[in-house]
């Protein structure tokens, strides 16, 4: 039923999963690296195409400078902080309320409704871009920093909600009757009983859909026309020429919209694997 342990294995496969495993960390890892060199690389090496080998001379500072520079980088970066943290807030907070009733109250339609979130986070985003796109128009919200938040706060939260149904189910009901028998309200056992409780799944959400809505693209595409509400991720696509493209900005650019996503994760990584393996283990 449960895999086994490492450890158990043969000898033969212990030793090709450990042959394995530095590979396959090495071809996911290139990518990366190849992306990583070429935001130091100058723009005559990769005339020159040396795209693979190690730079000659290392232009960080100006290609790091110029990508600011050359493109509105700083208002990108300001509009991504004004639709993800919203986005985040507003679909946790909806989310820990919505898998709260879900988990804690019997009600007629429960299963139906659960059923329902859960099916919404299997419907292609791609058959949504029309409708949500025409929806935005005729709301008047199109290309609005509002018209971001507003969707990513509605997509976001089904599956928040499904992941936080999970674990506040996870919870001894035990405590909700006891907090009811002291005379707590519903809204006392929420806030003082349930949500300190499920603080590190909270944590691990917030870092999934941080994630999520920071390195969106798809519907920064489709809602957004120029640079009032564009998000950073088309702003680094902004920085391909029309006839010619300069890699090293690009990727300059790329790393510098992937810099939040990683700073948080490694500044909540205790709570990240924390809210992971909560309830995994009884004891």
């Amino acid at each position: 039923m449960y895999p086994l342990p490492i450890d158990k294995w043969k000898p033969a496969s212990r030793r090709l999963y450990k042959l394995s495993l530095p590979v396959a960390l090495i071809v996911w890892l290139l990518p990366l690296l190849a992306v990583l060199l070429t935001s130091v690389r100058s723009s005559e090496e990769l005339a020159e195409g040396n795209y693979w080998g190690w730079p000659r001379h290392f232009a960080m500072l100006e290609n790091y400078r110029e990508a600011l520079i050359t493109s509105p980088m700083l208002h990108y970066f300001w509009n991504s902080v004004l639709i993800t943290v919203p986005a985040v807030a507003g679909s946790i907070a909806l989310a820990s309320m919505a898998g709260f009733a879900l988990a804690i109250y019997r009600f007629r339609g429960n299963a139906a409704l659960f059923a329902t979130f859960v099916a919404g986070n299997f419907v292609p985003v791609q058959v949504l871009m029309i409708p949500v796109r025409d929806l935005s128009l005729k709301l008047g919200i199109y290309n609005t920093v509002g018209a971001l938040i507003l969707f990513h706060l509605s997509f976001q939260t089904g599956f928040c909600t499904l992941f936080l149904r999970n674990f506040i189910k996870q919870l001894p009901f035990e405590l909700v009757e006891a907090a009811r028998i002291e005379g707590a309200n519903e809204w006392t056992v929420f806030f003082r009983i349930v949500l300190p409780l499920i603080r590190p799944a909270l944590a691990a959400l917030a870092i999934l859909v941080f994630t999520f809505v920071w390195n969106d693209y798809f519907w920064a595409l489709c809602l957004t026309q120029g640079d009032d509400a564009a998000p950073i991720t088309v702003g680094v696509a902004a920085l391909q020429g029309q006839w010619t493209t300069a890699w090293n900005l690009v990727s300059a650019g790329s790393v510098l919209a992937a810099l939040p996503s990683v700073a948080m994760f490694f500044a909540m990584q205790r709570h990240f694997v924390a809210g992971l393996t909560f309830g995994a283990t009884k004891g």
